[in-house]
């Protein structure tokens, strides 16, 4: 078979030199992908497949050798290093011609090896060994930077719980400087084995993962590394708070318990390092002050004190889609407490930036404009500065856009919303509206 295989990659090279087109030999070709192998392994069944390929075949359920339609009598994927050998050479003799370099792949982790490490880990975690835990928390962390295999395997195996309760363990008694390096390791690696609601389709209970990375001791650690943490910890502890938050409301409001969060997460917003940070702050305190409890009324007062009311409103002016639309959600959620509302009639940018963003940016958009600009507008304490807000309205154009809204289509309670400003803004219309041609270019219905 060498022989032969010889005498063909001089014929290759033969036929390159007249100019006809390099032909890769049918041995290092996959059956299923039909493309050049790059790491071949045998079945059962004695045909050899590229190991990606066969892979996928088998996690689809399927039982037989694709080639000969037998029943495997075993999953073992044997790697044909002889093949895998020829292959490479080939590649070697013939880059000239664009052949790319075939690596020699790493040996995939196995399910037991997974196993094996995380008991491990349970156990140094459990003595409060942080050396032992640092050294095989780096170990699970190099597996998952080799293959996206080795990580579905990792995470396959249950690692979630493990390094959750190795992280909350770490963190108690605010002990944050002294297990800094292995808390900031932990999360750097547990970040890939989000979302918990993907690893809860996998058949895995997520709830001890939950209640661990929720618990007083880890949010402490969470809320410090955003304040005292490098670029790295800061966007790997803003991935767990965004992953902790969107799953229950309850660990919202426990964050909003933690001293000085709202504080660093404000901060963070108003001095950008970094726009995913941004974002995810951002979608931090939309959770935060979602909530109809009285923590989150709070939270709600002393971001405004902060001066949060005019940062969304520079920050939705020239921000991308997806900020501007987080930031109007934040800033419909102020307009629910008093102070929100007095800050937002104090402001200039309020109705022509809320105006502006209508039928522009998306529904989603649209929504949280309509909503904030309807609470505004229901100011009953306050009818003075109510009826001086829908005198700006007007000047900047809401009443066209709510009329064009409502014929392009909305959601139901938006609908109701842009109803009732519309019928609250008729009397005065005639005399103070204004239309923007701009905003009404290129609308489709709907978005």
């Amino acid at each position: 078979m060498v022989f032969s295989w010889i005498r063909k990659k001089a014929a290759d090279q033969e036929k390159l030199k007249k100019g006809e087109e390099l032909v890769i030999p049918n041995q290092f070709v996959c059956p299923i992908s039909l493309d050049l192998m790059k790491d071949p392994v045998s079945l059962s069944s004695g045909i050899t497949y590229d190991r990606e390929s066969i892979e996928s075949w088998l996690e689809g359920g399927n039982f037989t050798c694709p080639v000969t339609n037998q029943v495997l009598r075993s999953f073992d994927q044997i790697p044909n290093h002889s093949l895998r050998k020829m292959i490479q050479d080939w590649g070697v003799a013939n880059r000239n011609y664009g052949v790319e370099r075939i690596p020699t792949p790493r040996v995939p982790v196995s399910g037991i090896q997974v196993s094996e490490l995380l008991f491990i880990l349970e156990d140094s975690v459990r003595r409060l060994n942080g050396l032992r835990c640092l050294e095989l928390v780096q170990k699970v962390k190099k597996w998952g930077s080799e293959s996206e295999r080795n990580r579905l395997c990792v995470v396959a195996n249950g690692a979630i719980t493990v390094f959750t309760a190795a992280f909350d363990a770490f963190a108690r008694d605010n002990s944050f400087e002294t297990n800094a390096n292995l808390l900031e390791e932990i999360l750097s690696t547990m970040n890939w084995m989000f979302p918990l609601s993907q690893l809860h389709s996998l058949g895995h209970h997520t709830e001890a993962a939950q209640a661990r990375l929720g618990s007083q001791d880890s949010l402490r650690c969470l809320v410090w590394l955003l304040k005292c943490g490098d670029l790295s910890a800061k966007k790997d502890s803003m991935i767990a708070l965004k992953e902790l938050v969107s799953s229950d409301q309850k660990h919202a409001d426990a964050l909003a318990a933690i001293e000085e969060a709202s504080e660093v997460l404000f901060r963070l917003v108003k001095e950008p390092i970094c726009p995913a940070i941004t974002r995810s702050s951002l979608t931090v305190i939309f959770h935060l002050v979602s909530s109809p409890s009285s923590t989150s009324m709070a939270i709600k007062s002393e971001l405004v004190k902060m001066g949060l009311v005019s940062l969304l409103l520079e920050l939705t002016v020239d921000s991308e889609r997806s900020t501007s639309e987080t930031a109007l959600g934040v800033f419909d959620m102020l307009c629910d407490c008093e102070e929100g509302k007095e800050e937002a009639y104090r402001n200039a940018l309020t109705f022509p930036v809320l105006v502006k963003k209508i039928l522009r940016v998306s529904e989603l958009a649209t929504q949280f404009s309509v909503s904030a600009i309807w609470k505004l507008g229901r100011h009953e304490n306050e009818r003075e500065k109510v009826n001086i807000f829908l005198a700006e309205a007007l000047q900047v154009g809401i009443f066209q856009k709510l009329v064009l809204l409502l014929q392009l289509g909305c959601g139901s309670v938006t609908k109701e919303k842009a109803t009732e400003l519309l019928k609250t803004m008729n009397p005065c219309r005639p005399e103070l509206e204004c239309v923007d041609s701009v905003d009404f270019k290129n609308l489709k219905r709907s978005f």
